[in-house]
């Protein structure tokens, strides 16, 4: 059985109808919506097909444009004040059996005049209503469609443009992924490579400075240093020598420190 029943009248938008059955059943399956002129084989019984849908259905989408209510049937009247006007039977079968109905007004329609509904269908004038306009017909569409596969979990199963947005969501995420862990791989390649050469980063953001075994004179700070080593100058950065320096440096130091003592 159908999940969606699309309700219209004839001389009044059965373009927007077609429309609106063609999008749905892209969407969710030929054989979840009903629209009479696609969904009835020859040879079968077009009343008794149109009851059987309308009763096993899950919603009803009655489609109402600007002359809903005034096409006229063979006796000159309004035909939506005919009891057999199946339009009107249809709309009233879904709402004996507390099916779903949902009006979709085309075009310029507004709304749903009370004044010009029969008894038996004038709770379809409260019932919350989807609007379809030619000019905007795609995104209308997508709007009608969310809202029942939102309403229907059946149909949200089957849900073609759903399954895709969800894979592209995915693929987007697995490709930030990637992204974020080919910029940590690098980041890392990086800092392994300032290590190697003899000036690492050991505060993350490159704010210090590691000095690998050097071969030469280093200074981090104002003035000369040499290999004796003697220091002028305001030496008062930061200095790391990694190797066996034999506490050369600071007993040398001492010396020079002592001579000028002694000499004052």
């Amino acid at each position: 059985m159908p999940d969606v029943f699309v309700n219209y009248r004839t001389g009044d938008e059965e373009s927007a109808a077609t429309m609106i059955a063609r999008e749905l059943a892209r969407r969710f399956g030929d054989e979840r919506i009903f629209f009479a002129s696609n969904s009835i084989d020859p040879g079968r019984r077009f009343p008794a097909e149109l009851v059987r849908a309308v009763e096993g259905c899950e919603a009803l989408l009655a489609v109402i444009g600007p002359r809903w209510a005034e096409v006229r049937g063979t006796d000159g009247r309004p035909a939506l004040e005919a009891e057999q006007d199946w339009t009107r039977r249809e709309i009233q079968t879904a709402l004996d059996r507390g099916i779903l109905v949902i009006p979709v007004l085309v075009g310029k329609v507004t709304r749903i005049d009370r004044t010009v509904l029969p008894d038996d269908l004038l709770e379809l004038a409260d019932f919350q209503y989807r609007r379809f306009d030619h000019r905007n017909a795609e995104s209308d569409l997508t709007t009608l469609g969310d809202t029942l596969a939102r309403l229907l979990p059946e149909l949200s199963r089957v849900d073609r443009d759903g399954r895709a947005a969800r894979e592209r969501t995915e693929a987007k995420s697995r490709e930030k992924s990637a992204q974020d862990i080919g910029h940590i791989r690098m980041r890392t390649r990086d800092v392994e490579q300032r290590v190697r050469g003899g000036i690492g980063n050991l505060n993350g953001d490159l704010s210090g400075t590691f000095v690998n075994e050097p071969q030469g004179p280093v200074n981090t700070g104002r003035g000369h240093q040499y290999n004796a080593p003697h220091f002028e100058g305001d030496n008062t950065g930061v200095q790391f020598t990694a190797g066996d320096n034999s506490g050369t440096v600071h007993q040398r130091f001492e010396r020079e420190r002592r001579r000028s003592d002694d000499g004052r």
